[in-house]
């Protein structure tokens, strides 16, 4: 039997992203990006998100079935990311699926944004390819551990749609955290890949800064804290020079880092995972990911990463492994004119 011919559309925050896939294999995967719209800003805006989303969807649409040289009528479903994310933005992708589920009769599988980081490592490349290559290489249950700039989470995978939230972050996310502090030292944006360059020239011990929860005994981040910490100290000085921001950034670097393997190793520990997925896209700085490779090589288990950076941060083709395996199971939306946005969507 052959695999399900999916097309999958996320547009949960500012990135406007079409990919199709063959089962788990990634045939496209085209996005198009706001940075420019939201640099000014220094951060998303609601309203010009969902209006370049509007201009750009059918554009992106086309691009992903030209890449993946197919059509609509050819797909077996659609799917798309319902949440979480920002309400105006998820509109343009689930209004957009929609229309193309009726229009041509399409099945519609509503995807959990999520999700998608979570089950990353599972994508396949065009030639089939991957960390995972056969699905029997993933033994269970497996640890997710997602960083992004909305969220920062552990979730236990006992099975593919089998999930639990074992922590969250109780305010700012980590990635949210390090744009925040490159706002601050005027860095731009978006900030996170600012400050691990930065953070390169810097000393990670030479500015004291807290650990945020890092004795609490549950599985839960804040990173709040540590941004108030940093502001305190940037204020502090009369002149911000050159070094004390390399020192800055690397030592806020090091302060997330820690706070992200204190409480993996403590999730490790507690629920005994056969192996750890990392996504999201603050994976894509190499310092913080080689100390999380190096505390889950401590415990003797396999880490996955996705086969591709670009499929840390926020794409459709992730979306297309929980499509598949709903597509499996036949979980399709039963009546489109229901189906809406739900911004704060979880796990549980």
């Amino acid at each position: 039997m052959q695999s399900p011919h999916i097309l999958s559309i996320d547009t949960s925050c500012d990135e406007t992203a079409v990919a199709v896939c063959r089962g788990r294999r990634i045939l496209s995967n085209v996005i198009a990006s706001q940075i420019n719209i939201h640099k000014k800003w220094g951060g998303v805006v609601p309203h010009l998100a969902k209006r370049a989303h509007q201009q750009k969807i059918n554009f992106v649409l086309k691009a992903a079935l030209q890449r993946a040289r197919t059509t609509i009528p050819k797909l077996d479903a659609i799917a798309v990311t319902i949440g979480p994310g920002l309400a105006p933005a998820l509109e343009v992708g689930i209004a957009t699926a929609k229309s193309l589920a009726k229009e041509h009769k399409k099945p519609l599988i509503s995807l959990n944004h999520m999700q998608g980081h979570l089950l990353a490592s599972f994508a396949l490349n065009s030639q089939g390819n991957g960390p995972l290559k056969t699905y029997s290489q993933a033994t269970f249950p497996l640890l997710g551990l997602l960083v992004s700039g909305g969220h920062t989470q552990l979730v236990l995978v006992k099975n593919i749609g089998q999930y639990r939230l074992l922590g969250e972050t109780l305010d700012d996310a980590a990635g949210e955290a390090l744009d925040k502090l490159a706002k601050m030292l005027h860095l731009g944006y978006p900030g996170g890949p600012i400050i691990e360059i930065m953070a390169k020239k810097g000393h990670p011990t030479s500015v004291p800064l807290p650990v945020p929860m890092q004795h609490s005994p549950d599985l839960n981040f804040s990173f709040s804290g540590l941004k108030t910490a940093a502001l305190y100290t940037i204020q502090a000085k009369k002149t911000v020079s050159k070094q004390f921001t390399y020192d800055m950034s690397a030592s806020f670097q090091a302060s997330i880092a820690t706070s992200l393997t204190t409480k993996l190793s403590r999730a490790i520990k507690a629920h005994k995972p056969k192996a750890v997925l990392l996504g999201g896209g603050v994976i894509s700085n190499l310092f913080i990911t080689n100390k999380l490779r190096q505390t889950i090589k401590l415990y003797n288990i396999k880490t996955y990463l996705p086969y591709s950076k670009k499929l840390l941060t926020d794409n459709a083709a992730m979306m297309c492994l929980p499509a598949y395996f709903k597509y499996q199971n036949k979980n399709f939306v039963k009546n489109l004119t229901k189906l809406d946005r739900l911004p704060s969507l979880s796990f549980n």
